[in-house]
């Protein structure tokens, strides 16, 4: 009979008698060799759950997650005060990410006041807990940082939302995956080096590369831009320091990480920043540029928007949004009563009438590499809509823009965590239903029934066996024979990678494979191929892992249903709205151009003048606006009849698209008259040069003009305004131009 002496630990015991204990590996200074820095890393009790995988995989399946999580990070702070790990050196302490997703934050961090003195902490996160509780995660930053701690962001380069939230987190230290080091350099390499390195420079943040275990990762370490490095090159882990190895102080970077996340993203403004006033027509067209940007950012990038009220979010909007969902990093949006994902993918916060941000219209686009920020406060204007104004700036200032950022995904709202319903245990004294035919067969009797269960079910259910090499089928059911189009002889034994095809998205597949590492749930929907004409089908699967007496993952299930039609039905409708959208931009490419000369009208030409105007007050430079009419033009069109004055027209618009430069601006005012816009001049020359210019264009437009078999001339009187001398805006620019234009055709005439 065995004893509970020797009985193989669970986790409740591990849990019940605190049976966790700390082991340190060393963190080195690459220069000078010295040990700065030790990380604590948990190990269980000697048997099944000594490792930290078994270890967490056995709290996750008993949902104690977070008891263990603050058990390890006790245990790592009284062993390092054991150890004499006191300063100069500091201790890196990690948080497990799932803990981060769903556990209260303000007993996780407490640990951070009521720590050993002499200690000098790293708290390492990870981005994943960012995207999930953004609030929640950055108020907790922001109270390790106030007792003095630093803050290490981990495994920066397994995903990109690492480096899209780098900036937001601000990190002390940034940990390179480990596979930076010890795979074969690549473009994802040197877009994460590049991106890492442009923060280091720009905060003093340090670069901590993790996984050396020889000459070879110590120099692509050097190569990547760290400083310090881990692995077993410079040490194991064990219970002490590691003797005989000179020691060093972990010098953080000395630059301000506080941010006020309660504060409004107008107040990051610094003092004395200019602003400007203008219409929300102006702004809506300033923020769908600012979008356009950030989706050629791509992954990396975090698009942060207030809109005031859930009204604003208009199905146009949504559909914007859906595309950033699709091609960014992270996506929010703010609002009253906008509810928590007001667009799949978007991450939706209500904002309360008496929040400062509420009055607000703010644009963030944050990413490694790129920084802007439009922000934008509501005068309080009646009236319509498109017409009510705002002061705004306009900023590009990389400080200024991460804390408007901070200000706004920390009123981001946290994902809801899905809680599992599970089954009511049967009374003690009522024993389970066991079908005659079975018998009492040596306890086979529940693999019997599920057995028969999973045959039953019609959707797809297959086992892999995750203890065997390749990772193998070892049970597939009817339903899923006929999702493969294969006989289960044909699939037991095999990887299930078979049904996947050149067509499969390797993104979602690397997405799935990546879960399975980590011995974690997953959804998606994939297409498979079937069979052996390899028909392609739509795959929903569900992915479960079934965990071993030891807490490992032993089995995956997977649970596959065909949704073919489903998503040949979305992808339809995706089509349609592309052709509405089409149709949508021909409508507006009617209302917005002259059918005759295909340049833009009046209407058009007003917008792009005024967003020139602003930009030229922004920057300091002048604008010209070149008003010309035709003279001679009635008589061609009596003479030579309409098409003729049609096919003149045309070619005064091709001359004058000829002689002018890319960025200026061109249009057709009505009959015989043109608009030109000149951009970007110097205040000081600018009236000189919009005269040549127009000497230029009437010299153009005077050579004569072949019109079937005749020869006509024409000539053109031009009127010119500048800004800033003859206005400020569109309106008093084009009156000052027609007037002098009226002079130049009638030099005579009185006014």
């Amino acid at each position: 009979m065995t004893s509970l002496d020797t009985a193989v630990p669970t986790i409740e015991d591990v849990l019940r008698s605190a049976g966790v204990q700390s082991v340190y590996q060393p963190i080195v200074e690459l220069d000078s060799g010295r040990v700065v820095a030790y990380e604590a890393l948990a190990r269980g009790p000697v048997g099944p759950l000594h490792t930290p995988d078994a270890l967490f995989a056995a709290a996750r399946a008993a949902g104690r997650l977070a008891e263990l999580d603050a058990l390890c990070r006790a245990a790592a702070l009284r062993g390092a005060v054991a150890a004499r790990l006191d300063a100069p050196l500091t201790v890196f302490v990690n948080v497990e990410p799932q803990v981060l997703e769903s556990a209260p934050l303000e007993g996780l961090l407490a640990i951070a006041t009521t720590a050993p003195a002499g200690l000098r902490v790293v708290v390492e996160i990870t981005e994943r807990a960012l995207a999930t509780r953004p609030a929640d995660l950055l108020r907790a930053v922001e109270r390790v940082r106030e007792v003095g701690w630093g803050i290490a962001l981990d495994d920066v380069g397994a995903e990109s939302m690492s480096l899209a939230f780098m900036p937001l987190l601000r990190p002390d230290v940034v940990k390179l995956d480990l596979r930076l080091v010890q795979q074969r350099p690549g473009p994802a390499v040197a877009e994460i080096m590049n991106a890492v390195n442009g923060y280091a420079e720009r905060t003093g943040a340090l670069v901590l590369a993790e996984g050396i275990e020889d000459e070879a990762h110590l120099a692509m370490a050097h190569a990547l831009g760290a400083s310090l490095g881990q692995g077993w090159f410079f040490g194991r882990p064990g219970p002490t320091a590691v003797p005989g190895r000179p020691v060093g102080r972990l010098e953080l970077p000395e630059t301000d990480r506080t941010a006020d996340t309660q504060a409004s993203p107008f107040s990051c403004l610094p003092a004395g920043t200019r602003l400007r006033t203008a219409p929300k027509a102006l702004l809506i067209e300033l923020s769908k540029h600012l979008e356009r940007q950030a989706m050629r950012l791509g992954d990396t990038c975090v698009v942060a928007s207030t809109f005031q009220e859930a009204r604003h979010f208009t199905p146009a909007t949504a559909l914007r949004y859906r595309d950033l969902v699709a091609r960014t990093g992270f996506v929010a949006a703010l609002g009253e009563d906008l509810p928590v994902e007001p667009v799949p993918g978007v991450r939706g916060a209500h904002l309360a009438p008496t929040d400062p941000v509420r009055g607000e219209w703010d644009v963030v686009v944050l990413s490694p590499h790129f920084s802007a920020a439009l922000l934008a406060r509501d005068l309080g204007d009646g009236g319509p809509d498109r017409q009510r104004r705002y002061e705004y700036a306009l900023t590009y200032d990389r400080t200024t823009v991460e804390r408007a950022g901070v200000a706004l995904v920390a009123r981001v709202a946290a994902q809801p965590v899905p809680v599992p319903v599970l089954p009511e245990d049967p009374p003690a004294e009522t024993p389970p239903a066991v079908p005659p035919t079975v018998g009492a067969d040596g306890g086979r009797v529940e693999e019997v029934l599920l057995h028969r269960a999973l045959a039953a079910t019609t959707s797809g259910v297959a086992i892999a066996d995750m203890t065997a090499p390749d990772q193998p089928l070892v049970y597939v059911n009817a339903a899923f024979e006929q999702l493969a189009g294969l006989p289960a002889s044909a699939m037991l034994g095999r990887n299930c990678r078979f049904l996947q095809g050149p067509d499969t998205d390797p993104g979602v597949v690397g997405r799935m494979r990546a879960a399975i590492r980590e011995g974690a749930e997953f959804r998606t929907t994939l297409l498979n191929h079937r069979g052996k004409d390899r028909e392609p089908w739509w795959n929903e699967i569900h992915l479960a892992p079934v965990l071993g007496a030891g807490g490992q993952v032993v089995q995956y299930i997977g649970v596959q249903t065909d949704v073919t039609a489903r998503v040949t039905a979305e992808r339809e409708l995706l089509q349609e709205r592309d052709r509405t959208r089409q149709h949508l931009a021909q409508i507006e490419q009617l209302a917005y151009t002259d059918p005759l000369t295909g340049l833009p009208n009046r209407r058009r030409f007003e917008e792009r003048m005024e967003a020139a105007l602003w930009q030229a007050r922004l920057a300091g430079d002048a604008v010209a606006l070149l008003f010309l009419d035709l003279d001679g033009f009635k008589a061609v069109n009596d003479a030579l009849g309409h098409a003729a004055g049609d096919e003149l027209l045309q070619v005064v618009a091709d001359r004058l698209r000829g002689r002018l430069r890319r960025g200026d601006l061109l249009a057709r005012l009505g009959g015989d008259e043109f608009l030109v816009g000149l951009l970007g001049l110097d205040p000081a020359t600018a009236a000189a040069e919009a005269a040549s210019v127009a000497d230029q264009l009437q010299a153009a437009l005077t050579e004569p003009v072949v019109l079937g078999t005749s020869t006509v001339q024409v000539r053109v009187s031009v009127g010119v305004g500048v800004h800033p001398e003859d206005g400020a805006d569109f309106g008093p620019l084009l009156h000052t131009a027609d007037a002098r234009m009226y002079a130049a055709k009638h030099p005579t005439a009185v006014c």
